[in-house]
């Protein structure tokens, strides 16, 4: 939980980057400057090719978002009804877009939803002032974003590709030693499961970080093409494994393993664990094919055997040729080649671009989640006529986006609740008991950084990052810093209130509509794999 220096950088830098865009926003008359600056805290990573890939679908989504806010507010303004649901059409249709598109282009979506609702909800009181007021917003949201990237490519940036490069170097090498195990014929301790299970996982988040490379200035940058090509093999490599323990397993059981079998399985493990060099891949595909090469008898007892032991052999065939090109296209990713130096096992099967699973039913549920959530936000507004109701409609929109990926979002949307909550009362003793003794831009610097860099330490621990994100966001929109100190105590509370009622409505209408636990994504996923077997047997893909 202590964190590092490479916590301490990022936190000195998003509290930098989020003070820049003050001092702009400021020195260019802008009238919300406080929304740059919690724009910096929604755009701004650890490392900076995923600021700069989340920066460029930033911009053009708000660009979008506030457009459609333009087209739909005046038209529809004395029929709050049309325009309410017209904002949540919209809001349900780019965040369904959004999860459909595995990609860092998924931002473009989901900020073109919910920004027409942070622009349009507020305008409803002053429609003819939408277009300014979107024109401003949009450079406020822009230049937050602005800052963010600057920052993060600037000053000490981190690159993804060294950091790609070492966790697939991590991961290949954990593998190496779940291969030495599982042709040594070792009995699975639940250690080794578990450590087996987190493989599956890591490769997932490797693949989730190499969506950003494209956008990184490393070197490693270059070698996009190659990290499509590993992604599918490092994927291959776990049922390969299972399925080759199962049959080690079933011939012991059967008559046992045959010296030529035995030899090659501890030459393999050994080759596994040394990094599997290409060099010798070659040597051991032979003495494979060699092995594979006796007759099958043609009766009982032997077939069975026999079979079996072929069909171990041709599993520990794909392990060395996935293995070899696993080494070779890690050392290619290493020096940043765009291609292939050889070619590679399994061409068809794993050439370009791998399409990503897309859960059209979820997607739809999370799209109906925040399209109710607005409603229940807007009908809450009305029925009492609450002035900061637009406050709590704009929440709900953004909470039911920005945790949508979630098997179940309703506990973090709660806790971004409970958080903000927290933010509303330690910005107020900052707003009213210290901020009015501040009367120069230099003061109010060295009396915000503080704050601003806990936010960001909390950002960079797993365990605490959606508190850091609570904190950072609506903290800095509870604060409304502008050119000159207008907070009045009431105003303030009502505003805090909105915030929370409107992210705990999003958690209720998520929790009625959305939420459904890992165990049914679970079932989701084996119906499509299934679904993909049936395809393949009819020679249909």
């Amino acid at each position: 939980m202590l964190p590092g220096w490479r916590q301490w950088l990022f936190a000195l830098k998003i509290a930098g980057a989020a003070l820049l865009a003050l001092g702009l926003a400021l020195w260019l008359d802008l009238p919300r400057p406080y929304w740059a600056m919690a724009t910096v805290y929604i755009t701004m990573q650890p490392l900076s090719g995923a600021t700069r890939s989340k920066a460029l679908y930033r911009v053009i989504g708000t660009v979008a978002g506030v457009s459609m806010a333009v087209v739909l507010v005046p038209p529809l303004v004395d029929a709050p009804e049309m325009l309410t649901l017209a904002l949540a059409l919209w809001t349900a249709a780019c965040l369904y877009l959004s999860l459909l598109d595995r990609s860092p282009r998924a931002y473009l979506f989901m900020l073109a939803g919910y920004t027409a609702a942070l622009i349009g909800f507020p305008a409803v009181t002053a429609p003819d002032t939408i277009f300014e007021t979107a024109v401003s917003r949009a450079e406020e949201i822009t230049l937050g974003i602005l800052c963010a990237a600057l920052v993060a490519g600037l000053v000490l940036p981190e690159s993804v590709g060294p950091v790609l490069a070492a966790r697939v170097g991590a991961w290949l090498g954990e593998t190496g030693r779940w291969t030495a195990d599982v042709l040594s014929g070792a009995v699975e301790a639940p250690a080794v499961r578990v450590r087996r299970l987190r493989l599956a996982a890591e490769a997932a988040e490797i693949d989730a970080l190499a969506t950003h490379l494209a956008y990184d200035a490393s070197a490693q940058s270059r070698a996009v093409p190659l990290v499509q090509l590993l992604r599918g093999r490092m994927l291959m490599l776990l049922p390969v494994l299972s399925s080759l323990a199962d049959r080690i397993a079933a011939l012991r059981d059967l008559a046992g393993l045959d010296p030529a079998v035995k030899a090659l399985l501890a030459d393999v493990a050994t080759w596994s664990e040394a990094g599997a060099p290409a060099t010798e891949a070659d040597v051991l595909l032979a003495r494979i094919a060699a092995a594979d090469e006796s007759s099958l008898p043609s009766t009982s007892p032997g077939f069975w055997t026999a079979l079996v032991r072929a069909s171990l052999l041709d599993r520990l065939r794909e392990l060395v040729a996935i293995g070899r090109d696993c080494r070779a296209l890690q050392d290619g990713i290493a020096r940043g080649e765009s291609a292939p130096r050889r070619a590679l096992a399994y061409a068809g099967e794993f050439g370009g671009r791998a399409p990503r699973h897309r859960d059209h039913g979820m997607a739809l549920r999370s799209a109906l989640g925040v399209c109710l959530a607005i409603l229940a936000c807007v009908a809450a507004w009305i029925a009492t006529a609450w002035p900061d109701g637009a406050t709590a409609a704009m929440m709900g929109a953004v909470l039911c986006c920005l945790f949508a990926t979630q098997d179940d979002p309703a506990p973090a949307i709660l806790g971004f609740a409970t958080w903000t909550a927290v933010a509303a009362a330690a910005i107020g003793v900052l707003l009213f008991g210290i901020l009015p003794q501040v009367h120069d831009f230099a003061t109010l610097v060295m009396v915000l950084a503080p704050p601003l860099i806990l936010c960001g330490l909390l950002m960079t621990i797993p365990r605490t990052m959606p508190v850091g994100l609570a904190l950072g966001v609506n903290g800095n929109a509870l604060l409304a810093i502008q050119d000159r100190y207008a907070s009045e105590f009431g105003a303030y509370v009502n505003s805090a209130l909105a915030l929370v009622v409107g992210i705990v409505l999003a958690a209720v209408v998520t929790r009625l509509v959305r939420s459904v636990g890992a165990e049914h994504g679970a079932r989701r996923l084996v119906a499509a794999s299934r679904a993909d077997l049936a395809r393949a047997a009819r020679r249909r893909g």
